[in-house]
């Protein structure tokens, strides 16, 4: 059945860049991971003006630079935290250094703008929250799976109406493909480095459990991780799952995993399933398998009847302009300070207190 009539499912209006050319300079560092490419345009499109652009490898420099025509290419970091034009840093660098180039970022008087997971240990999650009390600058996260996709932006509209009464349960299924494992950087294998699969892909869900019930705060019940099918790397955690009690009084889940077959037409069938007290809404983010609906469909059952809403094109991403205001006025719209490190705090807590699960045997 298609959605209903009326306000209470009407998107609300697309965003618009929120700055003039020019007015908001920001720079681009550390290319690790691809995340950095969806930051950096949803920054263009907000209004930002990326000048730089730094690599320890060049020839990622290059094509970075190439695809974001009219960009610079640095040849030290210390070449853009000098340049007092650039408000922000953008970056995604191998997840343990995250942390350290956020806090050399801030200290130069500049606010960072990181791929998630934003740190990979607790002690380096206290340093970066002394760095911002210090600094006053930002240390803000890209939640790329609410944040960058259309359908998780709509289902935030209708909790904010009320269009399922209280949400009480919040599911994340965050699937990936592996693919070619020799493909993988040397620290995609290295849990000291990647920081294990609850920090880095489950930091996405926890992120998400605390916005769709408007908690800001969580109890981990319990969590696990496993190897089951990657013994020739044995760091690897290629499932993880927790089960979380939150702040509002909602229950929470998350599973990850890396086992997307090959015969899925993208890299991960990724869902989100919310239980109000009213209705209920299940997120096909990225794939509706089996037809050719594609992602950004919203499934969402109320009183009135049952309804799919395709949110691509529809609600765009504002998190970008709200941003780039915040940093210009010194607010907190686009995401609390609070509310990123909160995220990153219980997929860490999760991870460190992960059961380890055994490959079945057979």
């Amino acid at each position: 059945m298609a959605v209903s009539e009326g306000a209470n499912y009407a998107p609300a209006p697309m965003p618009k860049p929120v700055v003039e050319p020019g007015e908001f300079v920001f720079a681009v560092a550390r290319l690790d991971h691809g995340h950095i490419g969806g930051m950096t345009q949803g920054l263009i499109d907000a209004g930002g003006a990326p000048k730089w652009v730094y690599d320890t490898q060049p020839e990622r420099a290059a094509a970075f630079a190439e695809k974001f025509p009219g960009v610079k290419i640095a040849r030290s970091e210390e070449e853009i935290l000098g340049d007092d034009d650039v408000l922000l840093v953008a970056a995604a660098a191998v997840p343990a250094d995250r942390a350290a180039l956020g806090i050399r970022v801030m200290e130069a008087g500049k606010d960072y703008f990181t791929d998630k997971t934003p740190l990979t240990t607790l002690d380096q999650l206290a340093e970066a929250r002394a760095a911002v009390e210090r600094t006053g600058k930002k240390y803000a996260v890209y939640y790329s799976e609410r944040l960058h996709v259309e359908a998780a932006v709509l289902a935030g509209q209708y909790i904010d109406r009320g269009a399922i009464g209280d949400v009480i349960q919040v599911m994340g299924m965050g699937p990936h493909r592996l693919g070619d494992p020799a493909s993988r950087p040397d620290w995609f294998y290295e849990r000291a480095r990647y920081g294990g699969i609850l920090t880095d892909i489950g930091s996405h869900n926890f992120e998400q459990m605390l916005t769709f019930t408007g908690s800001d705060d969580a109890e981990i019940l319990s969590s696990a991780i496993g190897n089951f099918a990657h013994g020739d790397h044995p760091e690897l955690d290629d499932f993880g799952d927790a089960h979380i009690r939150l702040s509002s009084g909602a229950s929470g889940y998350v599973r990850v995993d890396w086992f997307t077959p090959d015969g899925l037409r993208t890299w991960g069938d990724g869902r989100t399933f919310i239980l109000g007290t009213e209705g209920y809404m299940e997120l096909r983010k990225y794939v509706d398998v089996t037809t050719d609906n594609g992602g950004g469909q919203v499934i969402l059952v109320d009183s009135a009847g049952e309804h799919r809403i395709d949110a691509t094109g529809q609600v765009g991403y504002p998190y970008f302009g709200e941003l780039i205001l915040d940093v210009l006025h010194r607010t907190e719209n686009a995401m609390t300070q609070d509310h990123a490190f909160k995220a990153v705090e219980l997929a860490l807590t999760a991870q460190q207190q992960a059961t380890v699960l055994q490959a079945p045997r057979g």
